[in-house]
């Protein structure tokens, strides 16, 4: 299993520092949460946009990008630049299908990897049809905005659900989690079918990165 290291809760005052140790405890990708302040009440925009600045000179890990924005065509084009890995985008922000499906084909147009991110009250089968058209599916174990929240439950039934339709339509989708992740979860999210977690509070609040991102990873 992947990590994507969330770095919502890394102080600004030592930030270059944290990156390069977060790279040398071998994180898989930065996780760049990016929030309005409407779609979701915290505003992040400002520092993640700096942030993502600095590890765009410094770093070669890749960028996971997960926009938590009302306004998300704007979004999509400023983090462009960045060259991510993968920009996802909430299913929840569409107004309708055709305006989801347009963002879809805009990241995938500009060479880049799109995921759909769905709410814990969103059910899974509400993006079934969208499967063909992405690359990883990230499911919300809290619901977005901040950090430190403990892990839904009901949330790793919903993991379950999904990689069950995909293994039956044969379909190559990674599934993401986000929110609540610690050592003590993770190997059950790898378990429910889990590709890739999300980790910012847990591995920030470790005494040794290099500990905890071994841990997370959760080895077969």
């Amino acid at each position: 299993m992947e990590l994507s290291v969330s770095i919502l809760s890394v102080k600004k005052e030592n930030c270059i520092q944290t990156f390069y140790n977060l790279e040398t405890a071998g994180v898989d990708y930065f996780h760049i949460d990016v929030m309005d302040g409407e779609f979701v009440e915290n505003d992040t925009t400002k520092i993640m946009t700096e942030y993502t600045e600095y590890l765009n000179t410094i770093t070669n890990i890749p960028l996971d990008v997960h926009l938590m924005v009302k306004d998300v065509m704007p979004y999509i084009k400023s983090y462009l630049i960045f060259e991510p890995r993968s920009i996802t985008v909430h299913y929840e922000a569409a107004k309708n299908k055709e305006e989801l499906l347009g963002w879809i084909q805009y990241i995938k147009e500009q060479n880049c990897k799109v995921g759909i991110s769905i709410k814990p009250n969103t059910a899974v089968k509400e993006i079934f049809e969208f499967l063909p058209y992405i690359h990883t599916v990230l499911v919300m174990t809290v619901e977005p905005g901040k950090g430190g929240q403990k892990l839904i439950p009901e949330t790793i039934a919903k993991i379950k659900e999904l990689k069950k339709y995909l293994k039956e339509n044969h379909l190559e989708v990674e599934i993401e989690a986000d929110g609540g992740i610690n050592e003590n979860n993770a190997n059950g999210l790898k378990e429910a079918g889990c590709d890739i977690v999300v980790a910012g509070t847990s591995i920030m609040n470790s005494d040794d990165y290099k500990e905890i991102v071994r841990k997370l990873k959760v080895k077969d």
